[in-house]
């Protein structure tokens, strides 16, 4: 059952990017119902691998890699509009290259290896892809513009942060070192 609701999110990818990056596409309501269903999909996918005795380590990479290809097809729809700066989905993309390498090859663990900030980045891509659909709703139409700005200031705020984490993940091994006797 939670690798159903993981997989509802892989195949919310295309209708979704391509919502964010032609607003004629989607009616903005179904655009925004698409994003909730795949926010909760991610949300509830791990309580009921737990809830299941079902949670696995493939189950985790498929659930992260899914989460992976929803924000950089999404953020590459509003980079596409011009919202965002291309350089973020680029980024993500080399981050979550990097968190998976890191996790099996270097570390030589089973599951994937979390950091911090990596957690909270995966957390935080999801809101451009918020902000900018309720941007488009008629009801909102006196805050489009700066729900606009928001997305484009918190994409910059997600490049740093992205950078950061980048950064964080090749130091790990050197501090690990570093505090071994």
């Amino acid at each position: 059952m939670a690798n159903l609701l993981t997989a509802l999110r892989l195949f919310l990818v295309l209708p979704v990017a391509w919502g964010l990056a032609d607003s004629s596409f989607l009616n903005p309501w179904v655009l925004i119902f698409l994003i909730a269903l795949a926010i909760a999909s991610d949300y509830f996918d791990g309580i009921v691998a737990r809830a299941t005795n079902t949670a696995s380590s493939r189950g985790q990479l498929f659930d992260h890699t899914t989460d992976f290809v929803f924000v950089s097809a999404g953020l590459t729809g509003l980079a596409i509009l011009g919202l965002i700066n291309p350089l973020l989905p680029i980024l993500i993309v080399f981050a979550f290259l990097q968190y998976v390498i890191d996790s099996y090859y270097l570390y030589k663990q089973k599951q994937l290896r979390m950091s911090f900030l990596g957690r909270w980045n995966g957390v935080f891509y999801f809101i451009p892809l918020v902000l900018a659909a309720a941007s488009r709703l008629d009801v909102l139409n006196i805050i489009s513009q700066p729900l606009q700005l928001a997305v484009t200031i918190i994409g910059y705020a997600l490049i740093v942060s992205t950078i950061t984490s980048i950064i964080d993940r090749v130091l790990a091994p050197l501090r690990a070192t570093e505090a071994s006797p």
